[in-house]
């Protein structure tokens, strides 16, 4: 990409783009969380199973936040635009009851110019409720088109 314009605009699409998607999670709003994924999205989490489309990505995150999960953040992320449609994110995260890292996470420009998930890998490590200690666990989700 040659154009710094072009590069700011997939920029603040995906920061924007992630916040929709963080601002949905802390207010409890799955179907918030669920509209930042394009369409075609296939969800696969271990060990919780494969979500197709907006409806099971919905149900997936509404199961999370009627467990209690909530109050993600982001930890130092970085953006790295690719080209004038895609930029990739990575970060570590965590949230009361859990934390992890998103390890590729690739967000698309859309037609009306916001960003949403095209593809991504994202790991969850479970959070001991009594020490707040993280501990390796079976919970790892991943985000494929």
């Amino acid at each position: 990409m040659t154009d710094t314009t072009d590069k700011f605009k997939v920029l603040k699409a995906v920061s924007e783009g992630s916040e929709r998607w963080k601002v949905a999670f802390n207010t409890g709003d799955a179907a918030g969380c669920a509209a930042q994924y394009e369409d075609s999205v296939v969800m696969h989490t271990r060990p919780f199973g494969t979500f197709n489309g907006a409806d099971d990505i919905k149900t997936f995150w509404q199961n999370l936040i009627t467990d209690g999960y909530a109050e993600v953040e982001y930890i130092d992320p970085k953006i790295e635009v690719l080209d004038d449609k895609t930029a990739i994110l990575t970060s570590r995260w965590r949230m009361n009851k859990a934390s992890g890292v998103i390890h590729k996470e690739l967000w698309a420009i859309q037609e009306d110019g916001r960003a949403k998930i095209c593809k991504g890998q994202v790991e969850g490590i479970d959070r001991d409720d009594v020490t707040g200690q993280s501990s390796f666990s079976h919970k790892i989700f991943r985000i494929a088109a």
